[in-house]
């Protein structure tokens, strides 16, 4: 199965919450996202629209 693409869009500030205001992932997932396996990029991806409530 192919890798899943960064869900970053370009919009990249750390708001408060301690996630990215634009894609929502955390400081150690945007860092880990180039080594991750695509089941880890899968399962964050997963995680992002509760995130965005």
């Amino acid at each position: 199965m192919d890798d899943p693409p960064s869900p970053c869009n370009g919009i990249c500030r750390i708001a408060p919450s301690g996630l990215c205001a634009g894609c929502r992932r955390t400081l150690d997932e945007i860092a880990a996202w180039r080594d991750l396996s695509a089941e880890g990029r899968r399962a964050i991806i997963a995680a992002l629209p509760d995130r965005r409530a």
